[in-house]
């Protein structure tokens, strides 16, 4: 090397800091500090192999914009998303490629898949590849992951048992899971160590990005359903067949506390039959009963009671818009009521011919499905049935997200439809599940389902859907509810279990 070439490095290395990335960003707006984390491949930026008419050659930006494109293609996506723009402008345009955004979807769901399955118009890339990638992230391999937790759990409960000279003490009720991969067909039995699991919030080497826990007893009757408040009370609400609804503070660790059970004035249970619904809208709780009420909560107040609306049959299904309470009935009524008003009760619409078992809903669209094999499409702008699809089975669970609705049937199917120009057209259905699909959680991203099979699975949604990780429970599954990366599940052994990003 010459002496010209070691002078040089000599200088770069006095006026670089220690650690500093090589690269120098050059653009027309004043660059920040790059993230560690932009690591680049030294073969592509050396001097030698460089196409880039620069003197330098160590610019980035000064390469061809194919070849820019191509290596942020392997920066993961929430990198392009959220860092590259804190770079400069330039860099930034990155993540407005639309055509980047689905050529990385593609790779990610496999190239027999399809995805979107509904329409691509305004379908947002992004938020897809970025929720695609954090949710291969967290689900695959963590039944390896588990087994791992497992088998160390019971060497350190078979050590402590030759200590103390005793037996290991027995795991009592704790839920029993089997995680299976569904590769090959094979299913691998193993008991869930929870103890030995959440000993410690910090993440070991091979330990899974999720944390399981099982909330403590808090209900003596099957959970019916559960639903994750988000926002930063980290709250979860569950309800269960012995008629009270449970307030949990998630942030307790390590297995989260229960705050309360919700109870009116004069009251010792929440409703006075099963609890079969809960929906949210900001501080408004709802809870929807066998005893033909809904019950509003405001959480701001610590779950203080804030209402109470009588309907004339059992109420089945719920959602909240705002100050709005839609809810579905075993009378064959879809009400909506405005909480706000004295007399709540706004409109009664009967759409279907037999008990209205789910619903999802916007400030434009409603959506409700019957046991008389339908589902209706109705617009609260216009105020009127837009159309009604015929089905050769009925609808337990409906997700509806952008212009994609995924809903679980009474067979173990789970169908795709497409909302666009006011119209419900069904694309495909799955042979998901062998038994009731209780559950359906979708995002442009993810896709999460839940059966009384006794199974909990987690999908890419394409088509067909992409399973990353199949959950097997001792019970069935009645319910689930996902938040911010966060899945509850409302179990039939009187249980809610949590899988949550760990801290």
């Amino acid at each position: 090397m010459s002496r010209t070439s070691v002078a040089l490095e000599d200088e770069e290395k006095q006026t670089s800091p220690a650690g500093a990335n090589p690269l120098n960003f050059t653009c027309n707006d004043t660059p920040h500090s790059l993230p560690e984390r932009l690591n680049l491949e030294p073969s592509v930026i050396a001097m030698e192999t460089s196409p880039s008419p620069s003197s330098s050659g160590t610019d980035l930006l000064s390469l061809p914009w194919e070849i820019v494109t191509q290596i942020a293609s392997h920066l993961p996506a929430q990198c392009v998303i959220n860092v590259l723009p804190q770079v400069c402008q330039t860099l930034g345009k990155l993540g407005e490629d639309r055509l980047a955004w689905q050529v990385r979807a593609q790779k990610l769901s496999g190239p027999a898949a399809s995805f979107p399955v509904g329409p691509k118009e305004d379908f947002d890339w992004s938020k897809a590849c970025l929720e695609m990638e954090q949710l291969i992230g967290c689900w695959t391999g963590h039944e390896n992951q588990a087994e791992r937790q497992e088998t160390e759990g019971e060497r350190q409960e078979e050590a402590a048992g030759g200590v103390n000279g005793e037996a290991p003490a027995a795991e009592g009720n704790l839920v029993e899971m089997q995680l299976d991969v569904d590769i090959n067909g094979a299913a691998e039995t193993g008991e869930e160590n929870v103890q030995s699991q959440n000993a410690s919030n910090s993440p070991q080497p091979n330990e899974s990005p999720l944390e399981h826990i099982i909330l403590p007893s808090g209900h003596i009757a099957d959970v019916n359903c559960v639903l994750l408040l988000g926002g930063k009370e980290n709250l979860c609400a569950s309800g269960s067949r012995d008629r009270n609804v449970n307030l949990w503070d998630l942030r307790e660790r390590p297995r989260g506390t229960l705050m309360h059970t919700l109870a009116g004035r004069g009251t010792i249970s929440t409703h006075r039959g099963w609890v079969w619904c809960l929906a949210s809208s900001g501080p408004l709780l709802a809870s929807g009963s066998f005893d033909s009420t809904v019950r509003l909560w405001d959480l701001e107040a610590g779950g203080a009671e804030r209402g109470l609306i009588q309907c004339k049959a059992a109420v089945l299904c719920l959602s909240c818009e705002r100050d709005m309470v839609l809810a579905g009935s075993h009378d064959q009524k879809l009400s909506i009521f405005d909480t706000r008003a004295a007399d709540p009760l706004v409109k009664s619409l009967r759409l279907h011919g037999d008990a209205v078992l789910c619903l999802a809903s916007d400030d434009h669209y409603i959506l409700s499905g019957s046991k008389d094999q339908t589902v209706a499409l109705f617009d609260r702008r216009a105020g009127k049935l837009l159309q009604k699809v015929q089905l050769s089975s009925y609808l337990l669970s409906l997700s509806y997200s952008g212009r994609e609705v995924w809903a679980g049937d009474n067979r173990g199917f789970v169908h795709t439809f497409s909302m666009h120009n006011s119209s419900l057209t069904p694309i495909s259905q799955f042979n998901t599940h062998r038994s009731l699909v209780t559950g359906v959680h979708y995002s442009p991203g993810a896709l999460y389902t839940c059966s009384s099979d006794r199974t909990i699975k987690v999908h890419l949604p394409c088509a067909p859907p992409k399973t990353l990780c199949t959950l097997h429970h001792q019970a069935g599954v009645n319910g689930l509810s996902v938040e911010g990366g966060t899945l509850a599940i409302a179990s039939g052994d009187m249980n809610v279990e949590i899988w949550r990003p760990r801290c």
